[in-house]
């Protein structure tokens, strides 16, 4: 059966989502969760596997950051890759690591032709030891940083024909950093490299009114806004793998 759509999966719906007869379903998960020696989390996994295909999303490999990607965690999303064999493994464009230390955001960076070469070793470098390729997502933005040279869609681009990696388009992402940096989100869409998206993710956000942002909490039903961003790419472009992501 070829997947069409999916759900992320979280350990307290297992039952339920072991018991879905949907045709067409994948299951997601994050894979830093599972990197594990074993037990019960794997075992939920080899569940999941058996009656779902599976996608492998990553947080942590921090493709933005100045250094390689940690080779301990490299190792470890290999081994998991290896054991369950996902149909995808996606991870972020985005820094999370300095100086040894894990932070617990996916952090921005200035779009620059030194950024576009570091990145571009760190998602070689990572493909060539996972054997596999990467889909990786558009982020969220919570506000406007300087020294941009390329906009998202073509530093995207750049990076997938360099690397022959694919696009994870985060439908939320696009509404959330339009919101709070005040693009218009239709636009953003119409010039994104859809040639090469392999998945596509909707999700829910909260408004912060204290802060005056949209925060991408995975914690919300996903917004009208973002449901016709995805009616306008699919008729654009024809039909995509859509997941729902809902971590709360």
């Amino acid at each position: 059966m070829i997947p069409t759509a999916g759900v992320g999966l979280k350990a307290s719906h297992i039952a339920e989502a072991l018991a879905s007869p949907a045709a067409g379903l994948f299951f997601e998960v994050h894979a830093e969760n599972y990197m594990v020696a074993g037990g019960p989390r794997l075992a939920m996994l080899d569940a999941a596997r058996e009656a779902q295909p599976l996608s492998l999303h990553g947080v942590g490999l921090s493709l933005a950051g100045h250094g390689l990607p940690d080779p301990d965690h490299l190792r470890a999303l290999k081994a998991l890759a290896d054991r369950f064999e996902p149909f995808l493994l996606s991870e972020h464009l985005a820094w999370t690591q300095l100086d040894g230390r894990a932070l617990p955001d996916l952090l921005p960076f200035p779009r620059t032709g030194e950024a576009l070469r570091i990145i571009t070793r760190n998602i070689d470098h990572a493909q060539s030891l996972l054997g596999r390729p990467l889909l990786i997502e558009n982020p969220s933005h919570y506000m406007a940083i300087e020294g941009h040279a390329w906009s998202e869609q073509e530093f995207l681009a750049e990076l997938a024909r360099r690397t022959g990696c694919g696009l994870l388009l985060d439908l939320n992402n696009v509404h959330v950093s339009a919101t709070n940096l005040g693009f218009d989100a239709a636009d953003y869409l119409a010039r994104f490299p859809a040639w090469a998206v392999g998945e596509i993710h909707l999700a829910g956000a909260i408004a912060d009114a204290e802060l005056d942002l949209l925060i991408d909490n995975h914690g919300a039903r996903v917004a009208d806004p973002v449901w016709d961003l995805l009616d306008r790419f699919l008729a654009a472009n024809g039909p995509r793998l859509v997941l729902i992501e809902w971590d709360r």
